[in-house]
């Protein structure tokens, strides 16, 4: 059985500002349905384990979400809070297919400079995996280097929730830095679409999408994906 390691993080402030963040329902729930339906295991996990923060504006923007709803009910999501996530260095890392960083705001903040994540995404991508994140989640990816010292990204076409994106939003300030930006400083060639259009990147088993709308069919390209490796 295919085994699929979800990262969500434990982030639930947003920088600076006085406002709450965490990981993005959709980002989440969307891939969840998708691979719960290709028969795939699914390890919800996170760089400390435990409770992981929901951020609270997905869930009003979604809560009519049928699939959302499923994802809320099948893990009895209460107070905004993941309940139990594994601890990532917990995780038997040898069994896992795909390394998926789920997006929100909270990843800028605790999974770019986490040595345990960048070490796992490697481990799980050097023995034929897939590593894949969409919107904020490829901020768990963009310093992963691998054992020959390069940078994971290098060289190969990504995106991620843009820097036209974030200022859209208003919240490139509150930003430790923008993911775009460093995704190219470190060799990605990056592909964006019109903001909010939905985008996915395929390259070399790196596998990302540029925002919650990206959600669903980046999960499809991983099935995909895995399904040319059979």
């Amino acid at each position: 059985m295919v085994k699929v390691l979800l990262l969500v993080t434990n982030h639930g402030k947003m920088g600076n500002l006085d406002k709450k963040t965490g990981w993005y329902l959709p980002e989440v729930a969307h891939p969840y349905k998708v691979f719960k339906e290709a028969g795939y295991e699914i390890i919800m996990t996170s760089p400390k384990g435990g409770d992981a923060p929901m951020d609270p504006s997905s869930y009003e923007q979604y809560r009519n979400d049928e699939d959302c709803q499923m994802f809320l009910a099948d893990y009895k999501i209460q107070d905004n809070f993941l309940k139990d996530t594994v601890p990532l260095d917990k995780v038997d890392l040898k069994s896992c297919d795909v390394f998926f960083c789920a997006g929100g705001h909270g990843p800028m903040f605790d999974l770019p400079d986490n040595d345990l994540v960048n070490n796992s995404v490697t481990a799980v991508y050097e023995k034929g995996g897939v590593a894949a994140a969409v919107c904020h989640g490829p901020a768990g990816i963009v310093n992963t280097k691998l054992s020959n010292g390069e940078y994971l990204v290098k060289g190969k076409k990504v995106t991620c929730f843009t820097n036209s994106e974030e200022d859209e939003m208003n919240l490139s300030q509150a930003m430790p830095f923008m993911l775009e930006t460093r995704l190219k400083e470190h060799g990605a060639v990056f592909n964006a679409a019109p903001n909010w259009q939905a985008n996915v990147e395929v390259c070399d088993r790196v596998i990302t999408g540029q925002n919650p709308n990206s959600a669903t069919p980046i999960a499809q390209a991983i099935v995909k994906e895995l399904q040319k490796s059979k």
